[in-house]
């Protein structure tokens, strides 16, 4: 009994040893995890000094097509600000009215005169011509005749005094501007498509009044006047040389304001930022300058004039800077770019699709 106990056991012992080894050969046990690619580092931003500086490695930077240009070196007109207000237009209005019904108080007298002046020249011809007609009908046509042309020359003295009165409150131009019929400048004034402003130059500038200056309206919109005509009346206010301008919308009477004007020479160095490397942000524009092969930091563009090239700034910048003209949209968003969040896709190109 023992002896079959003995060899039932050995067997199950034989029976358990196989099994085991059966599951160690079929279920392999796991080996080390092989490491996922680890992603590429994301940009890093960091305040350096006083600027946000964004760092982007160079395989990054060419997969997002970044293009830097070196900034141009120009140079800018100087500004300066002038006094502007605008004019009331009734007094124009109110010359203008008056200039007219004296030009035709003129032409209606001019031709009564001619009519006694020739009707006195017949007189005069047939008393002359054996007494065919009284000489109290000649003496009265003389009268008649003397009496017109007394009254042509009132009228046009009194023309006359309008016209100087025009050129000493608005100038020559704008009087002339409001004697004549069908002005066009005066009808867009008429209208509050145009309105009259004197601005005061400083007197210091001596390079005399620019073309065109710049304002802003009471809704913010920037409006660029004309320049129409020296004013041969001063603000008692401001001392300086007073123009008169023209602006291309209507404003208030009596606004008080300040104009932006430019030297005609261009004279302070500058650097001209492509408008293709400026963004906005804040409410202001900017632009971005690499500082290093893997580093770039947002400058402020604080404008000091414009063109269709870009802008001409005097601060913020030096001559050697590198500008970002391509691709400074995404460097902003990822320079705002919440920490921790990462980029949909591997390749930023197709991230703007």
């Amino acid at each position: 009994m023992n002896a079959r106990l003995s060899l039932a056991l050995a067997a199950s012992l034989a029976i358990a040893t196989a099994a085991g080894w059966y599951i160690f050969r079929t279920v392999a046990i796991p080996g080390p995890a092989t490491s996922a690619p680890r992603p590429a580092s994301a940009p890093a931003v960091q305040t350096i000094g006083a600027e946000r500086v964004l760092t982007i490695g160079l395989d990054a930077q060419r997969a997002s097509g970044i293009e830097v240009a070196p900034v141009t070196t120009t140079r800018v007109r100087t500004q300066y600000d002038a006094y502007a207000t605008v004019v009331d237009p009734q007094p124009l209005f109110d010359l203008s009215t008056r200039l007219a019904a004296a030009q035709a108080d003129v032409a209606t007298v001019a031709e009564q005169a001619g009519n006694s002046k020739a009707q006195y020249q017949r007189s005069r011809q047939l008393f002359d011509d054996d007494h065919n007609v009284s000489l109290k009908a000649l003496q009265d046509s003389h009268a008649l005749m003397q009496a017109d042309r007394d009254k042509l020359q009132s009228a046009r003295a009194a023309l006359a005094g309008l016209s100087a009165t025009a050129r000493a409150q608005f100038g020559e131009v704008l009087a002339h501007a409001v004697a004549s019929p069908g002005s066009g400048w005066l009808a867009r004034l008429q209208s509050g498509s145009t309105s009259l402003l004197r601005v005061t130059l400083p007197s210091t500038i001596g390079s005399g009044a620019p073309e065109r200056v710049t304002l802003h309206a009471p809704d913010g919109e920037s409006i660029t006047a004309h320049r129409l005509s020296p004013s041969p009346v001063a603000d008692p206010a401001v001392q300086g040389d007073p123009w008169f301008y023209a602006a291309p919308r209507a404003l208030p009477a009596g606004m008080h304001t300040l104009a932006v004007a430019a030297t005609p020479q261009k004279s302070a160095p500058a650097w001209l930022i492509p408008a293709d490397a400026i963004v906005w942000y804040g409410g202001q524009t900017w632009a971005y300058v690499r500082t290093a092969p893997d580093r770039f930091a947002r400058r402020l563009v604080q404008s000091a004039s414009e063109d269709d090239a870009g802008v001409e700034v005097t601060t913020g910048f030096r001559a050697g800077d590198s500008i970002v003209t391509r691709g400074a949209q995404l460097l902003l968003s990822e320079e705002l770019k919440p920490e921790g969040v990462a980029t949909a896709c591997k390749d930023p190109p197709e991230c703007d699709d």
